[in-house]
């Protein structure tokens, strides 16, 4: 029998957002900046939100994601759609079950200039098409995958969106070989679902990858994956795989161990750099750790040996670190004040405030020319002037953070989504999003709901917010 990676990891990797991968284009000697590629369903400029809300593993809720569209107020609710098994179009029923949207991956997959969504959640992942209506059921398709760690990337720089997945063909005879590997699934995709090509990688013998995190670190206009390994409670080599115009390589760069992360340009050399949690060795281990964020910056030839470490102990950084905060648990990266630098919002879903147990933070970390630093880090919290509704034990508000620009004004906002906070019912989840600006993130003209708000179940535990698509 093949192993498998721990439960723990596979869990922990729903909760990290995907990377922000770069703009797509031809290769090209000259390093581009990597740029955050716009998730706009209906192609109206405003990038658009995918919150799931795919219910606790040890729940019966099937699960459905929300699509909340942007414009120039920002998130609007009032047009809101909600996309499960049991809508008319969508492949499947609700009795399928496998907590759908549990992850998700937007990219154009057809080339029609609309973004489209890849959901995971069932036995075979789906993808919704976007349309000048935004997203509907309407002619939505099974993908050739179950969706396992589904990401969104362009792998060969052609400009057309393409998806990598942990699935790997079984071998014949185990007892001989026990490769694991990735599938990647090159567009445009047809709209019954199939890819132009496909490639599958070996990425290592019987601990196959984890989770993904895609994105340009070399600056050709491809993207690069990097790929997270264990087994049991230990946590071997991540690695990354570059991108290019013949497809991703087959050898990889050795990177130390690590969960999650994004890729983005933090010190505007064209490259981008791989912002992760640094986990340190046992899986075991992270339930209990202050938590570290680790930098390795990009080049031309991949990832360079240049590396920065923050924590909530760093000079300028709001907070303290604290036995079992997890601060890295989840990251993200985008321009929040517009000043051309990767800016990084650093998810501490553990995160005490006062005597409050686990009723997390975000930590915004400033991009400059000398990289990620603590200098003029913002903290964000229920309890936190401005923002709406209380620090309450086990909300874990940060437990997933995107950066994305929904108003259109050229500076990222932040999405952060709380999925044990209560609303009517418990575990109902709930986000909260804050306006970027030339000083940093902002309060004025913030918003926060749960499902109730767009017309969404709540009742079941449902965790709205367990997942942003991006």
């Amino acid at each position: 029998m093949r192993r498998r990676l721990i439960t723990a990891v596979a869990v922990a990797s729903l909760t990290a957002p995907l990377a922000i991968a770069a703009t797509a284009g031809s290769a090209s000697a000259a390093p581009r900046a990597a740029k955050t590629p716009v998730v706009d369903f209906n192609k109206d400029g405003y990038a658009d939100l995918a919150i799931s809300a795919p219910g606790a593993y040890d729940s019966d809720v099937p699960g459905s994601v929300s699509i909340v569209y942007g414009s120039a107020a920002g998130p609007d609710k009032a047009n809101a759609v909600t996309i499960s098994r049991a809508t008319a179009g969508v492949p499947g029923s609700s009795s399928d079950g496998g907590h759908f949207g549990n992850r998700t991956a937007a990219a154009d997959l057809d080339g029609d200039g609309y973004t489209d969504l890849a959901v995971n959640g069932g036995k075979k992942a789906v993808v919704l098409w976007g349309s000048a209506q935004g997203l509907t059921g309407s002619g939505s398709t099974t993908l050739a995958t179950s969706g396992g760690g589904i990401t969104a990337g362009d792998f060969n720089g052609d400009g057309k969106g393409d998806l990598v997945t942990a699935e790997y063909p079984e071998p014949e005879d185990p007892m001989e070989n026990d490769d694991e590997g990735m599938t990647i699934a090159y567009g445009p995709f047809t709209r019954d679902g199939k890819a132009a090509s496909s490639q599958q990688v070996v990425t290592s013998q019987t601990f196959g990858p984890g989770d993904f995190v895609a994105g340009d670190v070399t600056g050709d206009g491809a993207d690069d994956i990097v790929t997270s390994h264990g087994f049991e409670e230990a946590a071997y080599d991540s690695k990354l795989w570059k991108g290019g115009e013949n497809g991703v390589a087959t050898t990889p760069q050795k990177l130390a161990p690590s969960l999650g992360g994004a890729v983005a340009d933090i010190d505007g050399d064209g490259y981008g750099d791989f912002v992760t949690r640094d986990i340190g060795g046992n899986f075991e281990d992270m339930p209990y750790q202050k938590g570290t964020v680790r930098v390795r910056y990009g080049s031309a030839s991949g990832l360079s040996d240049r590396t920065t470490k923050i924590t909530q102990d760093t000079a300028g950084v709001p907070g303290a670190g604290e036995e079992g905060d997890e601060f890295g648990t989840a990251i993200t990266a985008g321009d929040v004040n517009g000043d051309g630098y990767a800016d990084v919002a650093v998810g501490v879903p553990n995160e005490d405030i006062g005597t409050t147990a686990d009723a997390g933070s975000v930590v915004i970390l400033k991009g400059s020319r000398t990289g990620l630093t603590g200098t003029g880090a913002q903290a964000f919290d229920q309890s936190k002037a401005g923002v709406p509704g209380a620090s309450e034990k086990g909300d874990k508000f940060g437990a997933t953070v995107l950066l994305s620009d929904t108003n259109k004004d050229g500076k990222a906002d932040l999405t952060v989504g709380a999925p044990g906070e209560d609303g009517a019912y418990a575990d109902s989840g709930a986000v909260w999003h804050l306006r970027g600006s030339a000083s940093g993130l902002t309060t004025t003209g913030i918003d926060s709901f749960g499902p109730a708000a767009i017309g969404a179940r709540e009742k079941g535990g449902v965790q709205f917010g367990v997942f942003l698509g991006h």
